[in-house]
């Protein structure tokens, strides 16, 4: 270990928490300036989204979602690509699904439909992926511009969807038609009643399944191995046999699958139907996750369920402190964005500093 360097329990842990309690600070001056006791409103948050058992199964459900899309981000960080357009994958992920349950929900069991519709989302998210991949490539596109304008693609698209094809005839609310009970994703409240009337479904065991698998494909196949050192070093990873542009578009398709997947816990668990703008930012809420969890699927489980207790928390918070508007919360989320991704470094000299003092005093 050099002693520029940081050790990774440093980068990996000690940075960012020290991210996370800097932007809870910094929104504990914001709501006690708003005339509130930030002690309390951290009780009523905690008790509102973790203890409270229906309230955890409502923080948990928000994270099935983010867990994917943190996933989605994660991945193609790991090859050096800043994938800013889950929101819209996760969109166009929504049409597929869409898709698949409006043709076969009369004629199929749950059983069978429901992996056929996670097939669509998935399918769906990965070719909405696969173009700003390609461009990236082969035609050395930025893959950060070509995602953030997909994502406008992708609202203008569905809302000419929705609006000319799939609303029922004589229907004024811009959504689909309710999907067929076989369609509805099994809730966990069946398992453990103590969950109440909750949407918690097994979209969260699935999220659960997908890090597993993203931690084993990452770090232990030759295929992570070449992700991994195409974003370490492209031009390296080249000389070592890597086919640079294939890895690319392959990782921007697994990366855009896994946003696609992500519109299946709100479609399939929860609404029942194809509505606008459903993702509600939660592909750009991916990107926190990813940075805040330094890609590691420990750190993207934490980070997800995190930013799902301060929706879960902050709407009850909102409603017993009148004083605290909900947009706060969304303010909250931008300072754990500004900390965890521009400012991550922030402290990084400081801790090294220290190191380096410790070092010198033990003779190291």
């Amino acid at each position: 270990m050099k002693k520029t360097e940081l050790p990774r329990w440093a980068t990996g842990f000690v940075l960012p928490i020290l991210n996370l309690m800097s932007a809870l600070l910094v929104a504990a001056l914001v709501i006690h300036l708003l005339g509130e006791s930030p002690s309390e409103s951290l009780r009523i948050l905690v008790d509102s989204a973790i203890l409270d058992p229906e309230g955890l199964a409502y923080t948990l459900f928000y994270a099935s979602t983010f867990i994917f899309a943190g996933l989605a981000v994660s991945i193609a960080m790991q090859a050096g690509l800043f994938n800013i357009g889950a929101e819209g994958q996760m969109y166009v992920g929504g049409l597929g699904l869409t898709w698949v349950v409006l043709a076969l929900d009369a004629h199929l069991p749950g059983i069978l439909l429901t992996p056929l519709a996670m097939i669509g989302a998935a399918v769906f998210g990965a070719l909405w992926a696969f173009i700003p991949g390609y461009l990236q490539a082969k035609r050395g596109s930025h893959v950060v511009v070509t995602t953030i304008m997909f994502n406008f693609i992708a609202a203008s698209l569905m809302n000419f969807v929705i609006v000319k094809y799939l609303i029922p005839e004589g229907q004024q609310n811009p959504a689909s038609r309710v999907f067929a009970d076989s369609a509805a994703l099994p809730l966990l409240s069946k398992l453990l009643p103590v969950l109440g009337d909750t949407p918690l479904n097994i979209s969260f065991i699935l999220a659960i399944l997908a890090l597993v698998i993203y931690g084993v494909v990452v770090w232990r196949s030759s295929w992570g191995y070449q992700l991994r050192a195409t974003g370490l070093n492209a031009h390296a990873a080249h000389y070592a046999g890597v086919k640079i542009s294939r890895t690319i578009i392959v990782t921007m398709l697994v990366s855009g699958a896994l946003a696609g997947l992500g519109a299946v816990n709100s479609v399939m668990g929860s609404t029942h139907y194809l509505s606008l703008n459903f993702p509600a930012g939660a592909g750009f809420v991916g990107i926190a996750i990813a940075l805040m969890g330094r890609q590691h699927p420990v750190g993207i489980f934490l980070s997800s369920v995190l930013f799902g207790a301060l929706i879960q928390g902050g709407f009850d918070l909102s409603l017993e402190k009148p004083n605290i508007p909900q947009e706060t919360f969304i303010f909250i989320q931008g300072l754990i964005i500004l900390f965890c991704g521009a400012m991550e470094n922030f402290y990084a000299p400081a801790i090294l500093k220290l190191l380096n003092v410790t070092r010198t005093n033990k003779g190291i």
